[in-house]
């Protein structure tokens, strides 16, 4: 399986199209539906919380929280489907993961807005590993310090996998933004490591 070099100043970009074969994306994405356990988070914007665009679900291993739009978060145990995944992308990656952030955007109308994974918990320079599952979505990044950057703008596929590390989240934030166009389901899984507090 390849891995595209996509050249962005700033950070390392790296994609697959399909890391996961047709037949193997729909099986995972069925399981991933029924063994997580969505749950709809409130997040804070401009000091007021509301409840987030899309359900979502944290796991990790034990004693991996995660802190998230002023909360913290605990982990649930890993499912059969999501300890399958883990073990495909650390043979692959040569990277060890011990948390994930699961998204579920059930149509067009759900969304994530500007954003970096820049949380203390993930190091200076994290490697996040993000896995689409479902109706293909509008992926944007943009860079923080260059306005005249151009922003980079693709479709995440089903089975797909997008590799972010480097200075990526020091230096560009994303988005998924909303769609009219889009009435189907998409999973997002965001493998990362997650430095264990002392």
């Amino acid at each position: 399986m390849e891995l595209e070099n996509i050249p962005v100043p700033d950070a390392e970009l790296r994609y697959a199209e399909q890391f996961y074969n047709p037949d193997e994306a729909d099986r995972l994405f069925r399981a991933l539906q029924k063994e997580l356990p969505w749950e709809q988070h409130r997040v804070k914007l401009f000091g007021k919380e509301h409840p987030a665009p899309r359900l979502s679900a944290w796991h990790g291993d034990p004693g991996v929280s995660y802190a998230y739009s002023g909360q913290r978060y605990q982990p649930h145990d890993w499912t059969p489907a999501l300890r399958e995944i883990r073990a495909d992308l650390e043979s692959c990656l040569q990277q060890r993961f011990n948390s994930l952030l699961a998204n579920r955007y059930r149509n067009g109308e759900d969304s994530m807005g500007w954003h970096s994974d820049n949380e203390a918990d993930l190091g200076e320079n994290p490697l996040i590993a993000s896995l689409s599952f479902g109706v293909p979505r509008r992926f944007v990044l943009r860079h923080r310090r260059h306005p005249g950057q151009e922003d980079v703008d693709f479709m995440l596929g089903h089975g797909s996998l997008l590799i972010m590390a480097g200075e990526c989240q020091k230096a560009w934030k994303h988005q998924l933004p909303k769609s009219k166009k889009v009435s189907g389901e998409r999973i997002n899984l965001t493998f990362r490591q997650i430095r264990m507090m002392e």
